[in-house]
């Protein structure tokens, strides 16, 4: 929907700044204030024609990292936190109350912890509450990290609460790695609890779990819990008789992340995470091979040619322009979104988008896009009458999925970035004018890229202050980058929030003149002069860095912004436009990776801060990783020393996250050198920071060896 012009007038502040070391001496001539009014930018119209949108459910009260719901017992709602809480809501909004806390005996964090619950059908008579977690090994075995578990509890009182005196376990498979557990479970029409394991962890399979029938992992399994001590098999199990794991229900699966059945048909959907390309949707049926990892979704996986024969490909799929981690949800049977009905709807992750499948033929299906969210879609849930709730990881709300409302088709997007206002109208490769300019103390690695940044404000608005220092921009602003390469304009990067406070990003590729740039419709790689590469992102990918528990912008934290320009600190020009007084030094600033006369610990805290902890943070669970990398968090708490890594070793026996003294055993500093799928930050770099790494290098060696 296009905004009201009123909303477009404002300021427009220069951000020009380099990559790696931040130089002490550049001449800066000394700006004024920022000040509200006098610029125009305008971004974008951001399309309104979604299907449905969220809306803040259970009186929108914030757990702790939910990551499963279900309907239960009593008109209940029951909802699991990672670190090993069970929750009860009601619908009317009542605070949550507690039905078990195991977190005392679980592992969590990173893609472990309280995963999965189950009511047996029989609650009514038996009490019967089924779990599945992640705990400690008892007696430490060689290769397993730890063991996931499927244990049977009871309740006495109807639901209420969980008897955690009464745990019975019925399965435990040990984990060789801390990742890809999967963990959901669900009793199927059939009355057999059916568990998804996912293929053990690191990274491509490397144990081949996928394809060997006689282990557990990789697999979605089929016990009766009830027909035997502690379980019985399915007669019709595809190998209850021989030639593989006879609990095996289905296989060749990477890391099933939720499955559900469809409360008419009784068929079986799930959400299959894929490596580095291509999430899967799949129908589960019995016996099935879904081809990982010979296979990928639909292509085939670290290979350029793969057999085919006796795979079963996934209905739809996407790739890792449009999100980055599947969540499987259900099919829809309410009744509030009638166009909505008997599709199957998922979401993702990493982008907050959700989508739902749409059969367009006798065999074929296709992905309708529902909606973008800012959403970190852990779970969904549904409810008896067929609604549907999703949940956010990164805030902790449910929130419930409702009709959209009246649709609106944007009109006159702004294909050429001129045509916006953001950057000067009679000369695009220029700033307008009047505008001020301003660095970060510590700017993200791209690729030696040099940037020029600016931001638009509304007229009349304020930008609020967190109390991390975090700025939080006003509905309508506008932040705007550019990246040069060798003096030449390469990219410039939109990065809006909307008057309903949701975000968008847009990327716009300069023409060989450079005299404009071009919005682009998806994500693009592009060769570079001297063999290199240059990846714009697409506009899913962009909250892979711009993440909500990293304030969405990232360089807009009073951390990076306190620092002098021309004998004016940058903090007291933002002053006017400040919900409240910011004092320069009552947060550290960052020191860059190459900064002069600070310490090894003060570059390599405030590379890690501003390249890394808008992932890497506690409540967020990046992957498989556990560990909390901003500044302020002490070296002690960060969970990295001599910490043993849950994404894999990398091919280093013996190390460690941080091995103090030795960069060579610390992960940390080898993924950041590395140049394929262990590569850290993932996204859009092909080139390695030797400012940045060397200065991580030096602060590992200089640490003690006991750790803090």
């Amino acid at each position: 929907m296009q905004r009201p012009l009123s909303l477009l007038f404002g300021v427009v502040v220069l951000v020009a700044s380099g990559v790696g070391a931040c130089s002490d001496s550049d001449t800066i001539v000394p700006p004024p204030p920022v000040q509200v009014g006098g610029g125009r930018c305008v971004p974008p119209p951001r399309s309104t024609d979604a299907t449905i949108k969220v809306t803040p459910a259970f009186g929108g009260q914030k757990l702790s990292a939910p990551i499963e719901l279900i309907a239960g017992p009593g008109n209940r709602f029951y909802a699991l936190e990672q670190k090993g809480l069970v929750r009860v809501l009601d619908a009317a909004g009542s605070p949550a109350t507690t039905a078990l806390d195991i977190s005392a005996k679980i592992t969590s964090g990173g893609e472990a912890g309280l995963l999965g619950i189950a009511f047996d059908p029989k609650f009514a008579d038996d009490g019967f509450v089924y779990l599945d977690f992640t705990a400690p090994v008892a007696q430490p075995k060689k290769g397993v990290v730890f063991q996931s578990v499927i244990a049977r509890f009871h309740s006495n009182d109807g639901g209420l609460t969980i008897d955690p005196a009464s745990e019975k376990r019925i399965l435990v498979v040990d984990q060789p790695f801390a990742n890809h557990n999967g963990g959901h479970i669900a009793f199927g029409p059939d009355g057999f609890l059916y568990i998804s394991l996912g293929d053990g962890g690191s990274g491509g399979d490397p144990m081949r779990n996928g394809q060997n029938k006689d282990v557990l992992l990789g697999k979605v399994l089929r016990i009766d819990p009830r027909g035997g001590d502690p379980y019985a098999i399915p007669p019709s199990n595809p190998f209850a008789a021989g030639g593989g794991r006879p609990e095996i229900f289905a296989y060749g699966l990477r890391n099933t992340w939720k499955f559900s059945f469809d409360t008419v048909s009784g068929e079986l959907w799930a959400g299959d995470v894929g490596q580095n390309k291509y999430e899967e949707v799949d129908r589960i049926v019995l016996g099935g091979n879904y081809g990982w990892n010979t296979r990928e979704g639909k292509h085939c996986f670290a290979a350029d040619t793969c057999a085919t024969e006796g795979f079963i490909d996934g209905l739809v799929e996407y790739d890792h322009s449009e999100g980055v981690s599947i969540t499987g949800g259900y099919v829809y049977r309410g009744t509030k979104i009638p166009g909505l009905f008997g599709k199957f709807v998922y979401g993702d992750f990493g982008s907050g988008r959700i989508w739902a499948v749409e059969k367009t033929g006798p065999d074929s299906f296709a992905p309708m896009l529902l909606a973008q969210t800012e959403l970190k879609i852990s779970t969904f849930g549904q409810a008896p009458d067929g609604e549907l709730f999703v949940a956010d990881y990164g805030t902790g709300v449910i929130h419930a999925i409702e009709p959209a409302g009246t649709s609106v088709t944007p009109t006159g997007l702004a294909v050429s970035l001129a045509e916006t206002g953001c950057l000067d109208p009679k000369d695009a490769t220029k700033p307008p004018p009047g505008l001020v300019g301003y660095t970060v103390n510590s700017p993200l690695w791209s690729d030696g890229a040099t940037k020029d940044r600016w931001l638009y404000l509304p007229e009349g608005t304020t930008i609020g202050v967190m109390p991390d220092g975090d700025f939080d921009l006003p509905p309508g602003s506008t932040a705007v980058k550019t990246f040069s390469i060798g003096g030449k304009k390469i990219e410039t990067r939109l990065f809006v929030r909307y008057p309903d406070a949701m975000w968008a990003g847009y990327s716009y590729e300069w023409n060989d003149d450079q005299t404009d740039a071009t919005l682009l419709e998806a994500g693009k790689t592009k060769p570079l002069p001297g063999g290199t590469t240059w990846t714009f992102p697409s506009r899913a990918e962009c909250f892979a860095c711009h993440t909500s528990v990293a304030g969405f912008t990232l360089g807009l934290e009073t951390r990076q912004l306190d620092r002098d320009e021309g004998g004016v600190n940058q903090l007291d020009r933002f002053a006017p436009v400040l919900d409240k007084p910011v004092v320069a030094n009552a947060l550290a600033p960052l020191r860059a990776g190459g900064a002069a006369g600070a310490s090894d610990e003060e570059r390599a805290r405030g590379y890690l801060h501003a390249n890394c902890s808008i992932c890497h943070r506690e409540g967020y669970g990046a992957g498989a990783a556990t560990i909390d990398l901003r500044i302020d968090t002490p070296f002690a708490a960060t969970k990295t020393c001599n910490a043993a890594p849950q994404g894999g070793d990398l091919g280093v026996s013996g190390s460690k996250i941080v091995a103090p003294g030795d960069p060579s055993k610390s992960t940390l500093a080898l993924r950041m050198r590395a140049l394929d799928q262990n590569r850290m930050p993932p996204l859009a770099t092909h080139v390695v920071d030797e400012t940045g790494v060397s200065a991580i290098e030096s602060w590992i060696r200089g640490l003690p060896p006991a750790c803090p």
